[in-house]
């Protein structure tokens, strides 16, 4: 979904809460799977049966698991066929491809599906949780087939579990307080997508296109942190979108970023960043490998697994692997040697942190491990040039905005204002200058529908 996704979101969200809010609660359910099948298949219409099949899957595994729970090996199989059918349909779409060119196989490559990395997460957790028996299995499909395919974040999350919505599913109350504070978390995010993650990107895609030969080493440092820029606002914004829409609807969905660009370490980074992916791997992974409680040496495997997972589940290429193995050295020096140290010095753990935080942008960015590796060397080679003034003038503006949105400054000085008036009359400007842009402008890229 490109510039176009938007202006259909603003075509369908008022005429899909009109709806929600004239129906009966007792059909508001059946509405919202409706709505989100459509919003679903204007995207992506050739695999909306693969929605289909994540809901039929993993509601009869986790009826079965209910009707024979004290049955020896019944919920055992019910939920190895979940996680197994969910897992192979994440496998063929998104890597059956890799394999075939990791192993010279003539196999297809396919376009990945909408959204599959980020329901398939959360359909396998509803199935484990019902086996682990932290949640009762949800009797009405119509409903369960609403927290599958609920429309506010199906595409790119937060992942959310469903023991986190599950009261709401069916006692969500609409409110003109939960609709007001959601339209404004909505417009925060739409304006950070809009208005920062769209023109601190096209600094980026300036940045990669020069001749890799010329690339001076200010220049390169400067494109890994518009890129990171970018992907923050482009994610935290669709998040801040999401969760707006949620509230808009009656739900409380989790908070998916907090400032993570202020951190003094990767450990507490990855307490601010993508937080419910974190929660699951840590919860659905980390844990039952033993987490930390076997040992020093067992641990650290188990940080390398949960690594080297992550860093897979973000796309089927070598950097991403290298990506989430470079986070998994980093974190385990952090660990055993020098998270202390870290919290003692905070000027030099926030330069360490930004150090380190630029190099993994680069590897994230750059699938093509040549050009990866040209451009590493580049960033380090002391190469000198003037063209990054060039770069500082065209985008200067809309770097220091990034750099100070990135930051809590803003939500402090947001919070200390005592005029209601004043922040809804921000909130408007914001909103009438993202409307502005979308108008003007067809580069509007969301970097996280490709995982």
């Amino acid at each position: 979904m490109v510039f176009s996704s938007l202006i259909f979101l603003f075509r369908f969200l008022p005429m899909a809460l009109l709806l929600l809010f004239l129906t009966p609660k007792k059909y508001r359910n059946l509405l919202l799977f409706t709505l989100s099948l459509i919003f679903y298949a204007w995207g992506e219409v050739r695999y909306i049966f693969i929605m289909f099949i994540s809901v039929v899957l993993d509601y009869f595994t986790s009826q079965g698991i209910k009707k024979y729970q004290h049955h020896p090996w019944i919920p055992k199989a019910m939920l190895m066929i979940s996680i197994v059918g969910n897992l192979g349909m994440l496998f063929f779409f998104k890597y059956l491809g890799f394999v075939g060119s990791l192993f010279s196989l003539d196999l297809p490559t396919l376009t990945l599906p909408l959204g599959i990395s980020f329901y398939t997460f959360q359909t396998m957790s509803y199935t484990i949780d019902v086996y682990r028996g932290k949640v009762e299995a949800e009797d009405n499909i119509i409903d369960f087939g609403a927290f599958v395919c609920l429309f506010p974040q199906l595409i790119a999350g937060p992942i959310v579990k469903y023991s986190q919505i599950a009261y709401e599913l069916k006692h969500r109350v609409l409110t003109m307080d939960k609709f007001e504070s959601g339209l404004k978390l909505f417009l925060l995010g739409l304006a950070s997508k809009v208005l920062l993650a769209n023109n601190i990107g096209m600094m980026w895609d300036d940045i990669i296109r020069l001749p890799i030969s010329s690339l001076s080493t200010v220049t390169a440092w400067l494109g890994t942190m518009a890129f990171g820029f970018q992907i923050y606002f482009d994610f935290s914004g669709y998040s801040l979108m999401a969760i707006g829409l949620g509230s808009m609807l009656g739900f409380n969905f989790p908070q998916n970023f907090n400032y993570p660009y202020i951190s003094k370490s990767m450990t507490e980074f990855w307490n601010r960043w993508h937080m419910t992916l974190g929660s699951w791997f840590k919860e659905y992974v980390y844990i039952p490998l033993g987490g930390n409680r076997k040992g020093t040496t067992r641990q650290i495997f188990n940080l390398l697994i949960v690594w080297f997972l992550t860093g897979f589940w973000h796309g089927a290429a070598f950097n991403f692997i290298l990506w989430g193995l470079f986070f998994f050295v980093l974190l385990t020096i952090e660990k055993l040697v020098l998270f202390r140290w870290l919290n003692q010095h905070p000027f030099l753990s926030r330069l360490y942190f930004i150090f380190f935080i630029l190099i993994g942008w680069a590897v994230f960015a750059i699938s093509d491990l040549t050009l990866l590796s040209q451009y590493l060397t580049a960033m380090f080679a002391l190469q000198s040039s003037n063209q990054w003034i060039y770069f500082i003038s065209n985008y200067g503006v809309v770097l220091l905005f990034c750099l100070i949105f990135s930051t809590d400054i803003p939500k402090k000085i947001v919070r200390s204002v005592t005029f209601p008036a004043l922040e809804t009359s921000m909130v408007t400007m914001l909103f009438l200058f993202s409307i502005a842009y979308l108008v003007d402008s067809s580069y509007n890229p969301f970097l996280y529908f490709r995982f």
